[in-house]
């Protein structure tokens, strides 16, 4: 059972940022092991559970060690994680309950980092059709659990029917999260308790923007099989008009 987190794991993911080698990492193994991998494994099984009877869903709690996009240099992660989501083949594309975990302490909520541009171009589709739903879902975030509206952000805005809506039309990815220093909470149960509030708090956008997913990927495999079947179809003939045999005379 997860019973929160310590100061040594703080103090070792600060380590691993300084010290991003082999050489410190592996005499503190036991430190990431025991203080940050095992809790944090029992914090995403923990998180996952009240999700876990939606079809689709899964969970993943990632390990310290980077992968091959990643920088040579930089063996390991100083910023460890948990995701809940749909399943789906990109990660960042999709819509995210995330958890991290860093040497400033941690931070949750919902996050889209980077979807594909023309899910936010039907996103913002559907908020110059009907804004009600998005707006009523942030503001009861923002206001209620004092969560913070992020996310990269265009350099050139878009056309926007509204001022209201400007703030989410320059938007090129969506999080909105909260951020969690005090010890207090970081080394106790209120950090699992805080962040499973939050996380079925921001669960209605979570759907909200799978939806929006789900239909711009149909819409997409629609197109190919239409484009599949143009060409399995045979060309038409052209019957082209024969010159007479006989010669004329002028």
């Amino acid at each position: 059972m997860f019973e929160g987190f310590s100061q040594e794991a703080l103090e070792f993911l600060l380590g691993i940022r300084h010290n991003n080698n082999k050489d410190w990492f592996e005499p503190r193994k036991k430190v990431y092991t025991e203080k940050i991998f095992e809790p944090m494994k029992a914090l995403g099984e923990e998180l996952f559970s009240p999700f876990s009877d939606i079809d689709g869903m899964m969970y993943k709690v990632g390990r310290i060690y980077r992968d091959e996009n990643f920088a040579p240099y930089l063996h390991y992660r100083d910023t460890m994680w948990i995701y809940v989501r749909y399943d789906a083949w990109y990660w960042n594309k999709t819509p995210t309950l995330y958890f991290e975990l860093s040497p400033e302490g941690a931070e949750f909520g919902f996050r889209i980092s980077k979807p594909e541009a023309a899910v936010m171009e039907r996103f913002r589709s559907q908020l110059s059709e009907d804004a009600a739903p998005f707006l009523n879902i942030i503001s009861e975030l923002v206001e209620n659990y004092g969560l913070t509206v992020g996310g990269d952000e265009y350099k050139r805005k878009k056309p926007c029917p509204t001022p209201e809506l400007e703030k989410y039309f320059i938007k090129k990815g969506l999080s909105v999260y909260t951020k969690v220093s005090d010890p207090a909470e970081l080394f106790s149960r209120k950090i699992a308790e805080h962040t499973a509030e939050v996380f079925k708090a921001v669960q209605p956008l979570n759907d909200y923007f799978h939806e929006i997913v789900e239909i711009e990927e149909l819409a997409k495999a629609l197109l190919k099989e239409k484009k599949e079947q143009q060409l399995l179809e045979p060309e038409p003939e052209i019957n082209m008009v024969k010159a007479p045999d006989v010669e004329f005379m002028w």
